[in-house]
């Protein structure tokens, strides 16, 4: 049998069992628990390795094509057909379906949900209860109950994990993670066929976004290291109109860039209604309307109707009312603290007590945003969101909006108080340092440190059961390796985002940071592009070595980060027309004069100019819509003579029946 049906002869192990190691042996090693678990991994079609670690076993599984064929038939996966149109598939017709840019008939995330529904589809199909030992205690299998649920809930099936594949990691390691010479270059495809879809778009997107900041950054520098003397006056206006035009061509090409990329990748169109990804252990919470409602549409549709007119309006009433929670809790809260310390930071004496204060901050701010942050996930399960996509999106929203109220008042309030350039530009290389440099550091050094940390507790667990020894304990199984690393999640909302979440914000925040206060300090566009080709490598290698291999997500887009993007680009309209008129007004005085004039017509020319370019540059390309026009009418005419075919054959079998008769 070939692994995924890419040709190659041998298995390709993508999933861990974790299980701890026993202290009391089973006798008779029919009841065990592990090897009952191998034993219907087997059955199911699995092929099975097991390995004994330093502290825990591992189970590892592989899945051939024709196992995963019959959970993508039975979970009725749409897959794109070499004449466009999305069908279920089936396995005897799997020449029908279009292949992966690796030659694998199943994407990553095809595959893993596939994973999952047969690891978590074992149940006791016998007429009584199993019983099962592990480490001397009996568990009772009841009738009809999933093996892998009962044993989590044990815990004796202590995780499920995705396992990197070793070839392909050690290739994207070549030619994506240590690639520096190409700057801004990826091997994209192979990043979705690794990784899937949600991981290979950021990617995409960091890659562009970096690309684009090459020519403000030119221009940054210019303005920086070129005295422009009285001239100045009007070359940062023309600058400051450059970046907002940059800013609002780059949204409307990204998204030409994005439909380009799911043309080139074979990404089903039903994964906008997919209901997400579900983490193993976790159950999914369901998403769509109550089965009561449904069966009242059924018996009554007049009645069934305004039920479910009752039940829209009231989700997006709930998503309202929790939106203007988080804004008021934000301006009544939060706001106040942010003011209080870039006051007080501002009236201290010395630089210890400055030093003090950002100290109390730092750790203040923190626990306030996890709390935030947790306040808006348990808001987010009242809304009637489509799916786990749309909860996400939800709550990037919400988190953004504590995070933008952290990262900007203090640098809104310098230079309200000062209307001085030169401090503005002060405190906008500290935010820029602190925020880009520091937080690379920990978002790359913590995960390790994490790693390091666990293989010393294990390591220091084993002697202490064997006694006082002095020798070295060695990891030699890279499964083990890998269960010990720290896994892609966030900061904030494990339950609806990964590690993605973290990196678009920092995004976010460094794309607000230099576009609001663009006229302050132009040069800020050379620092955001340095910094992005170094997160460009540092976010590979942290993906491709120090964590696990994540969860895939089937996500079409960047989702709301595109809008909070577009969002930051009129708001800096606003700012830095306030910005340029405090540099006309140099006394610092607020003065009606010509020039402020002359500012706020540009302000509203430049409104008008973002809303119409963002209509002069169509969103998909157009071989993307003559492509799709040309599989509609292919699907349309092989529907057609099947449909004549049908209605001909039955009216033979009419007249045949008349003559019969």
């Amino acid at each position: 049998m070939k692994e995924h049906g890419n040709g190659n002869d041998q298995h390709v192990f993508e999933i861990g069992v974790v299980i701890p190691r026993r202290v009391v042996q089973v006798k008779d090693e029919s009841f065990d628990c592990a090897h009952v678990l191998v034993e219907e991994f087997k059955k199911v079609g699995f092929v099975v390795e097991r390995v004994i670690g330093i502290a825990d076993e591992f189970i590892k599984l592989a899945a051939p094509l024709e196992t995963l064929g019959r959970a993508a038939a039975a979970l009725q996966i749409k897959k794109r057909t070499h004449i466009g149109m999305d069908l279920q598939f089936e396995v005897e017709e799997v020449e029908a379906f279009v292949k992966q840019p690796d030659g694998s008939v199943f994407s990553w995330c095809e595959r893993f949900q596939c994973y999952c529904h047969l690891i978590y589809g074992i149940v006791n199909n016998s007429d009584s209860a199993i019983t099962l030992e592990f480490d001397g205690e009996q568990i009772y299998w009841e009738i009809g109950e999933s093996l892998l649920w009962k044993l989590e809930s044990e815990n004796i099936v202590k995780q499920v994990f995705p396992l990197h594949d070793e070839k392909k990691r050690k290739t994207l390691l070549r030619s994506w993670a240590f690639h520096w010479w190409d700057l801004t270059n990826q091997p994209i495809d192979d990043i979705y066929s690794y990784y899937g879809a949600k991981i290979a778009i950021y990617f995409a997107f960091l890659g562009m976004y970096t690309r684009w900041l090459l020519f403000p950054a030119a221009f940054g520098l210019t303005l920086q290291f070129i005295d422009f003397g009285s001239l100045r006056l009007v070359v940062l206006p023309a600058f400051f109109i450059m970046v907002i035009l940059w800013a609002v061509m780059f949204s409307q090409f990204w998204k030409r860039k994005n439909a380009a990329l799911l043309a080139r990748w074979p990404v089903s169109s039903a994964v906008a209604d997919d209901p997400g990804y579900v983490t193993p252990g976790r159950k999914c919470c369901s998403l769509q309307p109550p089965m009561e409602l449904i069966k009242v549409f059924e018996t009554d549709k007049v009645k069934g109707k305004e039920v479910f007119r009752r039940y829209e309006w009231f989700g997006r009433f709930m998503r309202f009312r929790n939106d203007a929670f988080v804004i008021f809790s934000i301006i009544c809260l939060q706001l106040p603290f942010e003011l209080a310390y870039a006051h007080l930071f501002e009236v201290a004496s010395s630089d210890a007590i400055k030093f003090g204060l950002t100290a109390i901050y730092l750790c203040a701010i923190q626990y306030i945003t996890k709390f935030g942050g947790k306040v808006c996930v348990k808001l987010i399960k009242y809304e009637n969101n489509e799916n786990t996509e749309k909860r996400a999106d939800s709550l990037v929203y919400k988190v953004f909006g504590l995070y933008f109220m952290q990262t900007y008042i203090g640098v809104f309030y310098h230079a309200l108080l000062h209307r001085n350039f030169s401090t503005l530009r002060k405190v906008l290389i500290q935010r820029l340092l602190l925020s880009e440099v520091l937080e690379n550091l920990v978002e790359n050094s913590l995960p390790y440190l994490k790693y390091t940390y666990k293989k010393y507790r294990v390591r220091r667990k084993k002697k202490k059961e064997k006694g006082e020894s002095r020798e070295k304990i060695q990891f030699t199984s890279r499964v083990e390796k890998e269960y010990l690393k720290p896994s892609y999640s966030a900061s904030i909302g494990e339950e609806l985002e990964d590690g993605l979440f973290d990196d678009f914000l920092e995004l976010a925040l460094q794309f607000g940071m230099i576009m609001m206060f663009a006229c302050a300090f132009p040069p800020a566009f050379a620092f955001a592009a340095l910094n992005n080709i170094m997160e460009i490598r540092t976010d590979a290698l942290k993906l491709l070595a120090i964590l696990r291999r994540p969860i895939p997500r089937a996500a079409a887009t960047v989702g709301a980060w595109l809008n909070i993007f577009q969002i930051l680009t009129v708001m800096s309209i606003c700012t830095n027309c306030a910005l340029l008129a405090w540099l006309y007004d140099e006394e610092g005085k607020w003065k009606i004069e010509p020039g402020l004039a002359a500012i706020l017509i540009i302000e509203h020319v430049l409104l008008l100019i973002k809303f119409c370019f963002s209509r002069l540059v169509p969103e998909e390309p157009a071989w993307v819509k003559a492509n799709r026009a040309k599989h509609t009418i292919q699907a349309q005419d092989m529907c057609s003579k099947k449909l004549l075919r049908t209605i001909s054959g039955g009216d033979r079998k009419f007249d045949l029946m008349k003559k019969l008769e």
